[in-house]
């Protein structure tokens, strides 16, 4: 049984930061890769940072150079480090890990960027 939990959540200012995490429960976390989406209101669910086992990282446009993804152990999951917020970073934030059975999902996080 693979679990999800994402933490770190907040409302911040534009321009600020945030650290969300990401605990997984289950074997070989390290193998699969992870994954954090986000859904802002009214908007479809969109891919916005993976990492994979041999560490090669993907991104979203809209967050190159300013949000990054690590792996977290020992404590088996996922780091997103997210700098310079944008208004538009708003949403709820998803962990995801991807098995042979299929894709599991955290209960996500809220990330509220506001003045």
């Amino acid at each position: 049984q693979v679990q999800l939990v994402e933490s770190g959540g907040d409302l911040v200012e534009p321009g600020g930061s945030l650290k969300l995490s990401c605990q997984i429960s289950g074997s070989f976390v390290s193998s699969y890769p992870i994954s954090w989406y986000r859904q802002a209101p009214m908007k479809e669910r969109e891919l916005v940072a993976a990492i994979y086992p041999v560490g090669r990282t993907e991104y979203a446009d809209s967050v190159k150079g300013r949000f990054t993804i690590s792996r977290e152990t020992p404590k088996r999951g996922a780091i997103l480090q997210m700098n310079n917020l944008k208004v538009e970073d708003t949403g709820v934030y998803y962990c995801n890990t991807r098995r042979s059975s299929g894709d599991f999902w955290g209960q996500g996080t809220q990330v509220t960027v506001s003045s």
